[in-house]
């Protein structure tokens, strides 16, 4: 046994030594740099985290302005899940536990979110005046207990010392003060619980605010849970959820019949700031926002729950606010990451009002001798603001209340408060899912507007999914490193630049020896150009194929292929940011994820050949390993005029099923709108063969596309006895040389 068990392992080590010899063997073959040094390419930097500088720069016209807020509108609503907008189910609300007092009453309230899921927090409402009244919605940030925040002795005294507070019961739950006060003023106030905080226990707290490792059990291809590789490919986040949350509490204001839904404002700090600004960013029924001590160029939000995939690629909170622009909106700094926005961010966003010829409209209250806050004297300039944008006419001068405790604030009691169940958090996402599909699926099997208007969802999704793809004439050059004349071929290799991306990517093309047809293909493989090429260094017999048949083939090592591993190595995990807690939107908050940036690289190529002085007669791509057609799917589905034909072997893959946050085929929305089948349904009607696909669901999904195209003999779906390339060469022949 033991002797057997030796010769296994020798084997093994034998077999492994010639495989990485025969790698090597293959890489050297097409080596456009010298060994060890990697091509000069931006994304090999460091990735970009949210400790980095998010400056904002204002456009130069008002029409500018205009497109650019649209763009980064759609982009926070991809981000947060909420692009298409998930259905407005009832809301259910529940009002209980009215105390009233001489001007102002305050009830304990709940409603449903999502379906099961409850918002909870306190209405406060003002007593003799008479309504419409302004609606204000006040989510917290991260004070302890929120709502239920009672500050200790310490910084009580600390506080009434420096005159950050006047008095002590307002010190004590400066939360409550400020509903209290708004209430006073003639407002109707709903103070909303962050999830995991006070009444908000399905989801725990520990789960939305300090996650940090990764839950084998909840990343899962069914009934998976937040923070998952799955819930990263659906765009499912605790701060969609808050931000979803945000957004039904203005349909709770709005409903209520002593309120003016023409007056609605939004005010918090820190991780209620960062609440503030996005459903003000995104939802057109706020007037007035009042986002405190959290915009700026510096730190962007720390928490999980203010952070979320693709949400900061290209922006920042600077620019969040100004998503408001021209509407009224004031904002606050202090000691902390907000202290030099004062110079630094808030001149830039003082020049976008101007623009829009609202310069009066933004106010900063900058009092960097506090601490993080939202004191009295904070509070006052909200107050003050707030006055005279709703129309109160009312003092801004805090009075005494009286201090409600967490019993008396609590929507629950023991009995009936529900806490955190792991199958509650499964059952939640698992909705979610369902009524995206609900959404989506539809569209895909609907008639030709119904498809349309798929395309242009996704078309928009892929806006901040994937990296832009318009290409500018001079932007795209190669500098030719190898030219040599095989035996049966030409071999053209070098480095092909994207001024604009400062990207560089190796690549190589095979030219027949003197027979070539006008037809280019596009081989994507999982080592880049290596691929192409057997373990002796020649050329792999279906690629030979091809060349000697007369069709030209373009090898290109993607990001993190090839040349671009130091070691050459197969690449495994993708970097991240140094950052200890395991939450993918840390690292794809700020940086577009391996997969995109692979699609990306795909187009980069293609849009060159297109502008090359041997433009091709037609261009193809082909993908012979599940990975790469997924990936090779997206980049035609992104632009569906770089490819003439295509033959994808995807094997089944999906992007719903990877397994790991660090995975190169990880892409955040990959899964959401309906995954590789629905990207190849976006391929109609070009020439395509599609192998592996053996769920007759979703080949369903294609030959629809195909059908309301009105192409159904362009669509080749099943396996067949017809080896690939074979196939290929034999519908070459019918390829149009028309653009």
């Amino acid at each position: 046994m033991r002797s057997t068990h030796a010769s296994h392992v020798a084997g093994s080590l034998v077999l492994l030594a010639f495989l990485l010899v025969s790698t090597v063997a293959a890489q050297q073959s097409v080596r456009v740099l010298p060994q060890g040094q990697l091509p000069d390419d931006a994304r090999l930097a460091p990735p970009k985290d949210l400790e980095g500088y998010f400056p904002f720069t204002p456009p130069e016209s008002a029409p500018q302005w205009q497109a650019r807020a649209e763009k980064v509108r759609t982009q926070l609503k991809v981000a947060l899940g909420l692009w298409p907008m998930p259905p407005k189910t009832d809301l259910n609300f529940e009002q209980s536990g009215r105390r009233e007092f001489e001007d102002y009453a305050v009830s304990n309230v709940k409603f449903e979110g999502m379906p099961g899921l409850f918002v909870t927090g306190n209405l406060y409402e003002p007593i003799g005046k008479q309504g419409p009244l302004p609606g204000v919605l006040c989510p917290h940030g991260h004070w302890e207990n929120g709502r239920y925040y009672v500050a200790d002795d310490k910084s009580l005294d600390e506080q009434l010392a420096n005159g950050a507070e006047t008095d002590r019961e307002a010190a004590k739950n400066p939360i409550q003060a400020r509903c209290v006060h708004l209430a006073r003023m003639g407002c109707v106030v709903l103070q909303i619980d962050m999830l995991g905080y006070a009444d908000s226990q399905q989801l725990s707290f520990d789960l939305v605010h300090k996650f940090a490792r990764q839950r084998a059990e909840m990343n899962t291809n069914e009934r998976w849970g937040f923070f998952s590789p799955q819930a990263e490919s659906h765009l499912q986040s605790v701060m969609g959820l808050q931000i979803w949350n945000c957004i039904r509490s203005l349909d709770v204001l709005e409903s209520l019949p002593n309120v003016d839904r023409k007056r609605l404002a939004v005010t918090g700090a820190s991780g209620g700031a960062t609440q503030t600004m996005l459903v003000a960013a995104i939802d057109p029924r706020v007037s007035t926002c009042f986002p405190a001590v959290m915009v700026s160029t510096a730190m962007q939000g720390g928490c999980t729950c203010e952070n979320c995939s693709l949400l900061r690629i290209g922006t920042g909170n600077v620019e969040f606010a100004a998503m408001f622009a021209p509407k009224p909106q004031g904002l606050t700094a202090a000691d902390d990451w907000t202290v030099e926005f004062e110079t630094k961010g808030y001149p830039d966003l003082k020049k976008l009002y101007a623009l829009l010829g609202a310069e009066d409209q933004v106010e900063l209250t900058s009092r960097t001798e506090f601490g993080h806050n939202y004191n009295a004297v904070s509070r006052r300039a909200m107050y003050t603001m707030f006055n005279r944008l709703l129309g109160l006419e009312a003092s801004v001068n805090e009075r005494p209340f009286q201090r409600l405790s967490r019993d008396e604030l609590s929507v629950w009691t023991n009995e009936t408060r529900p806490t955190y169940q792991a199958e509650f958090e499964r059952d939640l996402l698992e909705l979610w899912t369902n009524e995206t599909e609900k959404q989506i699926q539809p569209l895909l099997s609907g008639d030709q507007a119904a498809f349309n208007k798929y395309r242009e969802m996704i078309s928009t999704a892929f806006e901040a999914m994937l990296p832009e793809a318009d290409f500018q004439p001079g932007t795209l050059d190669i500098s030719i490193k190898v030219k040599e004349q095989q035996e049966d071929y030409l071999l053209i290799a070098g480095l092909l630049n994207d001024t604009t991306g400062k990207t560089q990517l190796p690549t190589l093309f095979l030219y027949p020896k003197d027979n070539w047809n006008g037809h280019t293909v596009v081989w994507l493989t999982s080592q880049g150009k290596a691929g192409l090429f057997d373990e002796g260094g020649r050329l792999k017999a279906e690629v030979a194929k091809l060349v000697s048949a007369g069709v030209s083939v373009a090898g290109v090592d993607l990001l993190y292929q090839g040349e671009f591993l130091p070691d050459g190595q197969p690449f495994q995990q993708t970097p991240r940011v140094d950052n200890e807690r395991e939450a993918a939107a840390y690292t794809l908050g700020y940086n577009y994820s391996v997969a995109a940036q692979r699609v990306h690289d795909i187009l980069t190529s293609v849009a060159f050949m297109r502008t090359h002085d041997r433009e091709p007669k037609s261009i193809g791509l082909v993908a012979l390993e599940g990975e790469m057609a997924a990936i090779g799917a997206v980049a035609m589905a992104q632009q569906p005029d770089a490819f003439d034909f295509a033959l994808l072997q995807t094997d089944g893959f999906r992007f719903g099923e990877v397994d790991s946050i660090r995975s190169p085929n990880l892409l955040p929305g990959g899964a959401k709108y309906g995954d590789v089948p629905a990207f190849l349904a976006l391929a109609a009607p070009k020439l395509m063969r599609v192998i592996g696909e053996t769920d007759p669901a979703s080949r369903k999904i294609v030959r629809h596309a195909y059908e309301l195209a009105g192409k159904q003999d362009q669509l080749t779906d099943g396996d067949g006895d017809m080896p690939p390339v074979d196939w290929l060469l034999n519908v070459l022949g019918g390829v149009s040389s028309e653009k």
